[in-house]
């Protein structure tokens, strides 16, 4: 499948979708069944900063790490509707803010060695070109600046639930990109075992600084064990997984 092909899927489906996931999975949170920022302190002090968001959606994120006190607030994503949403969510902000509607893999005229802080909750693993991206991240961050990414855990999607129990139907160590049937097969994501996430950081010259996909369960179970994220499933695998990593200084 063609890099602009899966572009087009995958704006086709999140300008249809964008009003259902308004202010979902974003700072202090970063994902199902994972602990939160306030618990993590992955970021350190925000305020100050010049951060950026890739994949900033309604803007949440970029609202919470304006009331932490950054300085300045950058933001890009793929679609029209959740940039405009967001720039409606920061109209507010007493600070410099910044959207831009691009891919993740494109540089839409970001400045180069510039911000303290970038980050991406649950929008890396969209992208076509992981190595593209991170390149570019790394080309975005000062150096001794800090990217931190939040994504599905490569293995929660292996397992589905059938006849009342769980079934890895899926290849682990098979990458590539398929549609998500967590979307009904309407879009396109690219399937990386955490080790390529891992890897790739660190041949676009990031040093690893923490890896996180401890799970954090509620104190009651979901309802419905067929759930995408249900806490039966997490009882099994982990839904989230968390990265840190720096650019050297």
């Amino acid at each position: 499948m063609k890099a602009s092909e899966i572009l087009n899927i995958n704006k086709a489906g999140w300008e249809k979708a964008a009003e259902r996931f308004f202010g979902r999975t974003a700072l202090p949170e970063y994902g199902p069944f994972a602990m939160n920022e306030d618990k993590l302190k992955l970021l350190g002090n925000i305020s100050g900063q010049k951060v950026l968001d890739v994949g900033c959606g309604s803007g949440h994120s970029l609202q919470y790490m304006g009331s932490q006190g950054a300085d300045e607030l950058w933001g890009l994503d793929l679609t029209t509707k959740q940039v405009e949403t967001a720039k409606e969510v920061l109209a507010d902000q007493q600070v410099k803010v910044s959207l831009f509607e691009s891919p993740m893999e494109e540089n839409p005229g970001l400045p180069s060695n510039y911000f303290d802080i970038v980050y991406s909750i649950y929008a890396l693993g969209w992208t076509y070109d992981l190595k593209r991206t991170l390149t570019n991240v790394h080309n975005y961050l000062k150096p001794g600046g800090i990217f931190v990414f939040s994504w599905e855990h490569p293995i929660h999607d292996r397992l589905s639930y059938e006849q009342s129990t769980f079934t890895l139907h899926k290849s682990y160590v098979l990458e590539g990109p398929e549609y998500n049937e967590a979307w009904h097969n309407n879009v396109v994501t690219y399937h990386r075992k955490l080790t390529t996430y891992i890897n790739t950081l660190i041949e676009c010259g990031f040093t690893i600084e923490k890896v996180i996909d401890d799970v954090e369960l509620p104190n009651t179970p979901s309802e419905d064990a067929s759930k995408w994220y249900s806490t039966q499933k997490a009882e099994l695998v982990p839904a989230t997984f968390i990265i840190k990593a720096s650019k050297k200084g």
